[in-house]
């Protein structure tokens, strides 16, 4: 009964003989196939000839159905092609096949699955296996498609020259090791495909692809690839732009050129991928000798080499050589495509932005009609990089589209502009969109809990780092390294470098500027030896730290060695904030006349951070006469800046020059500039206490002041005498002595005492700069309690352990 039932489903309805339903069959036959020659476009009008179908009687069997499948899939009407396939009462495997590889273009395995499994044993084929296993490859679900392969030789299906050319696609997502491609390469050559340009082209990729893993030898898979490349007997453009490319992602560019150089046809995709190697090495001459050898050549530039050649010029900061690419486009090329100048244009807005040309940038991305997310994301991160956060902002929430990379780059611009506290908020609102953190985004949150030193809420950021399998990250573990050197926990810091399995630049820079603030300058030294042992080039900023702690330390000598070295030895010329760091080192050591001599033979005018290095340790060593001039000179250049007044006012009072400071006070009234208030801060039990300098609005400040009380006593006994030169005000000695301890980072300090269980180690972060008799009272806090004190100022930390500090009282 069934099979009448199907039978007359598909019979003819009014067509009379057999030959007629065939001459209609045929016919509405070659109108399908015309409509699909003729492309995506003329797909509608297929739509029209079921139409006809449908209203004449005529209903459409098995080949005519498996074409209306392709066409309605191909024209993405899933749901039409899924009703037509749900209405044949036996679907064949041509069917199944087609909307398999229908959900696979859709990015839909799952339901191409649903398909595979509910299809008999008995009626499948190579095809049809293969047209799953692509659909994962393509899906980039690796592991699924490797193991659907095994399956099928399992059920005796025989693979062919597809199937290996999508598993070994597969394979390439996946493979961490030689052993897993020398397996497939095996399996290829027995079964007869190893030799077919196709095959051999994926095998080619997997070698290449498994090179860039951290755990085999890219040098000998690179071997292997190139062997397999050399023995091929047939070669086509992917072969050369497949091994050319493998060679420059594993910057192996020598290689790769002579492979280039090897090339009958020099083709734009070749050409591109060594401009691309030679703009990820740096190598802006090979780059624009590329360039024109391609114009000489008559080889046309495509987008990819003019993103290339431009990326090229922001990288280097040549800013005229890019106009003259951005000129010579809008010169040369007639009626471009849309999606060639929107790519060309997003590098434009990056090469102006580089080059501090913002506005230029900004009148870019007005000037593209439809923006991509690329757009979006390059004047994003312009605005983040110039430090443009409300326009940044801004940006962000215009977005209709947000990807990764721009909550990244939001969320990293934040934390690196000292909005912390917003950068973790956007952080918890990625998470709670449904979008999965990348290792940067844990970066930019890791860098948030740094700026506003949230140790416990770095803790966890770092245990989900873990659960994630971040915890390799290279940028995930430099921020770590920072996040807990700048919240006082140098140990974790130290351990976290230790337990890196690939350091760069960055990490080593973290861990000797980590030494160097703390206070370990020998070790920070040591640890720079160790990084060139490494065969790591120091860069300007690993000079910024090692001076630096050299300075903390007062090692001058070895300072003044690595300063000379810098031009002598690594061709670095030191810049302004170089020459800081070196006035800083020779003032601390009271080497004021020596910090005057580097000043005159400078080779460019002293800016700001050079007069404040003066002014700083003018006052440290009590030469008013030169700290008076640096101070006149920063009040040329910031003059609304309070920390020259500050200094200025706390040199002076030094020294009981009161008038002066009173001077120096009205100075700042007429001027409307306004001290900013000391603050301190510590966290107990998550919650982040803030005490200010005479506080009366902490809710437990009566009793931290009566504890305080009682503790001064006791430092009296261990020969605690207040140090009143640090009051600035013109008092009585007894008021003198009540105004220091009113001070916030003692009031922090006794807070954290009361608060924290015996044995935890108090941290305390302030604002400015800690006090010489806090510095001296805090030593003996911890030898009266017997607890670990550590307090970051604005400088450096301070490690209070038994009376002593780790500054060795150098500071």
């Amino acid at each position: 009964m069934k099979n009448a039932a199907a039978k007359s489903l598909y019979a003819p309805q009014h067509l009379g003989r057999a030959s007629d339903f065939t001459a209609a069959a045929n016919n509405y036959a070659a109108k399908l196939q015309l409509c699909c020659q003729r492309g995506t476009s003329a797909y509608l009008r297929s739509a029209g000839v079921h139409s006809h179908m449908i209203t004449s009687g005529f209903v459409p069997r098995g080949h005519i159905l498996n074409r209306l499948i392709d066409i309605y899939c191909k024209s993405s009407n899933f749901n039409y092609a899924k009703k037509l396939f749900d209405e044949i009462p036996k679907p064949d495997v041509v069917a199944r096949t087609t909307l398999i590889s229908a959900y696979s273009a859709s990015g839909n395995p799952k339901l191409a699955r649903e398909i595979f499994d509910r299809t008999p044993l008995r009626i499948r084929d190579t095809v049809f296996y293969n047209a799953m296993i692509t659909c994962y490859s393509h899906n980039n679900d690796g592991n699924a498609a490797i193991q659907l392969f095994n399956d099928m030789k399992h059920q005796s299906f025989k693979p062919d020259d597809f199937t290996y050319t999508s598993v070994l696609a597969a394979l390439a997502l996946i493979a961490s090791h030689e052993k897993h491609c020398q397996q497939l390469h095996c399996a290829a050559l027995k079964s007869g495909t190893g030799l077919i340009t196709s095959v051999v082209n994926a095998l080619l990729s997997v070698y290449v692809k498994c090179a860039s893993s951290p755990s085999v030898s890219s040098s000998l898979l690179l071997s292997s690839a190139r062997k397999l490349f050399d023995e091929m007997p047939v070669k086509d453009e992917l072969s050369w732009t497949t091994m050319i490319t493998g060679y420059v992602k594993n910057k192996d560019l020598d290689a790769a050129r002579e492979v280039f150089d090897g090339m009958d046809e020099k083709l734009v995709v070749a050409w591109n991928s060594m401009i691309s190697g030679y703009v990820q090495e740096g190598m802006v001459l090979e780059v624009f000798k590329m360039f024109r050898d391609m114009h000489s050549l008559g080889i046309k530039h495509d987008d990819f080499t003019y993103t290339n050649v431009l990326s090229a010029c922001a990288a280097a900061g040549l800013f005229l050589h890019g106009k003259q690419i951005h000129a010579y486009i809008l010169r040369t090329v007639e009626k471009p495509a849309w999606e060639f100048m929107v790519s060309v244009n997003n590098a434009l807005i990056t090469l102006y932005w580089k080059c501090g040309k913002i506005d230029q940038a900004t009148n870019i991305f007005k000037s593209i009609g439809i923006k991509d997310l690329v757009s979006w994301n390059a004047i994003l991160s312009a605005y983040v990089s110039v430090g443009k956060i409300n326009e940044a902002k801004a940006i962000f929430d215009q977005m209709c589209d947000k990807n990764i990379l721009s909550w990244t780059v939001m969320i990293s611009g934040l934390a690196h502009h000292g909005f912390g506290e917003e950068a973790l908020k956007l952080f918890s609102k990625m998470k709670s969109s449904g979008l999965e953190p990348c290792d940067y985004a844990f970066s930019g949150a890791i860098t948030s809990c740094a700026v506003l030193a949230a140790l416990e809420q770095g803790r966890q950021l770092h245990c989900q780092l873990i659960q994630l399998g971040f915890d390799s990250s290279l940028s995930a573990g430099n921020a770590l390294i920072t996040m807990y050197a700048r919240s006082g926990v140098l140990d974790a810091s130290y351990a976290v470098f230790l337990s890196m399995p690939c350091l760069d630049s960055v990490s080593w820079n973290a861990m000797i500027a980590a030494l160097g603030q703390h206070g370990h300058g020998l070790k920070a030294l040591e640890l720079y030896e160790e990084m060139l042992e490494e065969h790591i080039l120091p860069d300007r900023i690993t000079f910024l730290t090692v001076i630096s702690a050299c300075s903390h330390a007062g090692l001058v000598e070895e300072g003044k060695r690595h300063f000379r070295s810098m031009d002598q030895i690594y061709g670095i010329t030191p810049n302004e904030d170089h020459y800081a760091r070196l006035i800083d080192l020779l003032c601390r050591a009271g080497k004021l006349s020596e910090a005057k001599e580097v000043i005159q033979t400078m080779p460019f005018e002293p800016g700001a951070p050079i007069w404040e290095a003066l002014l700083s340790g003018s006052r440290l060593h009590g030469n008013t006469d030169l700290g008076a001039h640096a101070a006149e000179k920063l009040f040329e250049m910031i003059p609304q800046h309070d920390g020259t007044y500050i200094l200025l006012a706390n040199m002076f009072a030094s020294v009981g020059r009161w008038d002066d400071v009173a001077k120096v006070r009205k100075f700042m009234r007429e001027r409307g500039v306004k001290k900013e208030p000391g603050c301190s801060w510590l966290e107990v039990e998550n919650k982040v206490h803030v005490f200010l300098v005479d506080d009366t609005v902490h809710p437990e400040v009566h009793q931290v002041y009566g504890y305080l009380k009682e503790l001064v006593m006791r430092l009296r006994k261990l020969g605690y005498v207040p140090d009143t030169k640090y009051v600035l005000h013109d008092m009585e000695s007894e008021q003198k002595e009540h105004s220091l301890s009113a001070h916030s980072e003692k009031l922090a300090v006794v807070y954290g005492l009361l608060k924290l269980p015996r044995g935890a180690t108090i941290r305390i972060f302030k604002n400015l700069r800690i006090c010489g008799d806090c510095h001296n009272a805090i030593k003996l806090m911890s030898k009266a309690e017997g607890r670990e004190i550590i307090v970051r100022d604005v400088k450096r930390f301070h490690h209070f352990k038994d009376g002593e500090c780790s500054c060795g009282n150098y500071w």
